[in-house]
């Protein structure tokens, strides 16, 4: 049996990060679900007001399933950025919970990042038999936030004492490893800033994430125990760093 090409073995990686990203919605709506029948049991509000929650997650399950089946792929990849970026919103001005600073920045740059995606997505990247021409300002700006994103998480190593434990205690090499993440995020978040070598960055990117995801993400001890992070909270937050990675491999091989 002949070894698959170099082609091939691209294609199967844009359709599993496609595959990824476009089942986002499913896991993101599951986790919030969780998280709010976990904060119901001590009496904590969520951060949508109920009525419209079910609502935000109905678009959201909706925008998921035509996109998973690949039907209109590309509106309802729009409507669920459009979807992704209210809701975010929404729970940030409702400030019906409090969260630190630090926190702060991993929730709302990460959902920036999926949002990002889903308009990578929107542009027709990542798309087998294209029919239409790519939209390369959707895929620009999917880039930028996804550069923003990085900065974040260049920020968090550099002035979030939470986020930097986690990195220090965790990895090998200690202060000059996370120096070094920092620099290799600023870099890949210059790059994607400014459109130049995204395809190389990108794979990069797809290398670094699944070990942040397993080693630093998946520490629920420290999260969950030490920093007090609600477990379904975690679990959210794991969800949409997965669904940043299928962004990324799309931009990988169809950048």
């Amino acid at each position: 049996m002949a070894a698959p090409n170099r082609k091939e073995v691209l294609r199967v990686i844009m359709q599993s990060g496609a595959f990824i990203l476009t089942r986002f919605g499913f896991w993101n709506c599951f986790s919030m679900l969780m998280l709010f029948a976990e904060r119901a049991d001590v009496k904590r509000k969520p951060d949508i007001q109920v009525p419209y929650l079910y609502i935000d997650m109905g678009a959201a399950v909706l925008c998921a399933s035509f996109m998973s089946f690949g039907v209109k792929r590309r509106w309802f990849a729009l409507c669920a950025a459009i979807q992704l970026g209210f809701s975010t919103y929404v729970s940030y001005i409702g400030g019906h919970v409090y969260y630190g600073d630090w926190l702060k920045v991993r929730m709302y740059s990460r959902a920036l990042a999926v949002i990002g995606g889903f308009l990578v997505l929107a542009s027709g990247a990542g798309e087998m038999y294209r029919q239409k021409p790519r939209t390369r300002s959707l895929q620009s700006t999917g880039q930028v936030f996804l550069g923003i994103y990085l900065i974040c998480m260049v920020y968090s190593l550099q002035h979030s004492q939470e986020d930097r434990l986690a990195y220090l205690d965790h990895i090998p090499g200690g202060e000059v490893t996370v120096q070094l993440l920092v620099l290799v995020f600023g870099v890949l978040a210059l790059s994607f800033l400014s459109g130049c070598y995204v395809r190389l960055s990108s794979q990069i990117l797809a290398i670094l994430l699944p070990w942040v995801i397993l080693f630093i993400d998946g520490n629920f001890g420290y999260w969950h125990h030490s920093r007090r992070v609600e477990f379904w909270n975690q679990m959210k937050l794991i969800g949409q760093n997965v669904g940043i990675f299928g962004a990324v491999l799309i931009l990988a091989t169809d950048g």
